[in-house]
């Protein structure tokens, strides 16, 4: 029985709805999704759908709506699809940063429609607090996981580096989001149905990293007069 087909983005212009590119593409979402996500990582368009097409693409794997180049087992079309998606997440990353080494500091002078100083300004606070982890993290964070790798190539973070935890952070970002959507497809069939909730879920476990990081740098104050 296949799944309900999920809404998670119920906002904004059609192609932000998941479902909708599902219904356009069918089979062929998989490709749309890697495009998506390849602009998102490091083309500085910050509203597209991230998490939530991740979050669908699991779980339309899991009702079987569609299929990663046709091998109709679910299992493995799960592992190809994060392979995929984690490769374009990381090459968007390369992108982004190479614009921000080659002509960064034009772009921030520029404000734009989409190229906000702000979003710079934020991005750049960002990475000071959380330096390497910056780059895991803010994969997790909209607008931050656009322009965090164009902070990096500005500031001339070397390249080894960035290119070690820009892989770990895309790793991370694409296959908690969609196994989550995987397993919770499978598990609970009715989540399909209740978008709010399913955009409840995506909220809650993208602030995770952020929740966690905040109270352990609250915690550090606290234990040096122990110390």
């Amino acid at each position: 029985m296949l799944l309900p087909i999920v809404q998670p983005v119920t906002l904004g212009p059609s192609f932000m709805d998941p479902n909708w590119l599902l219904d356009q593409f069918g089979g062929s979402l998989i490709w749309i999704s890697l495009i998506i996500i390849f602009i998102e990582c490091g083309l500085f368009f910050p509203f597209l759908p991230g998490d939530s097409l991740l979050f669908a693409l699991g779980l339309f794997i899991a009702g079987s709506q569609i299929e990663v180049l046709g091998i109709g087992t679910q299992g493995v079309e799960l592992v190809v699809a994060m392979i995929m998606l984690g490769i374009a997440g990381f090459a968007g990353n390369v992108v982004g940063y190479e614009i921000g080494r080659k002509i960064g500091p034009p772009l921030y002078e520029r404000e734009g429609r989409i190229l906000k100083r702000k979003y710079f300004d934020s991005t750049t606070v960002f990475f000071d607090k959380h330096g390497n982890k910056a780059l895991v993290l803010g994969r997790f964070v909209p607008f931050v996981r656009t322009y965090i790798t164009v902070v990096a190539g500005v500031t001339q973070m070397e390249r080894a580096r960035f290119f070690r935890w820009s892989a770990i952070g895309a790793v991370l970002w694409v296959a908690s989001i969609t196994m989550l959507g995987y397993f919770l497809g499978q598990a609970f069939p009715a989540l399909g149905e209740n978008i709010d909730l399913a955009i409840i879920v995506i909220i809650v476990f993208t602030l995770l990293p952020l929740v966690y990081e905040a109270v352990k740098h609250r915690r550090k104050p606290s234990a040096a007069p122990e110390a």
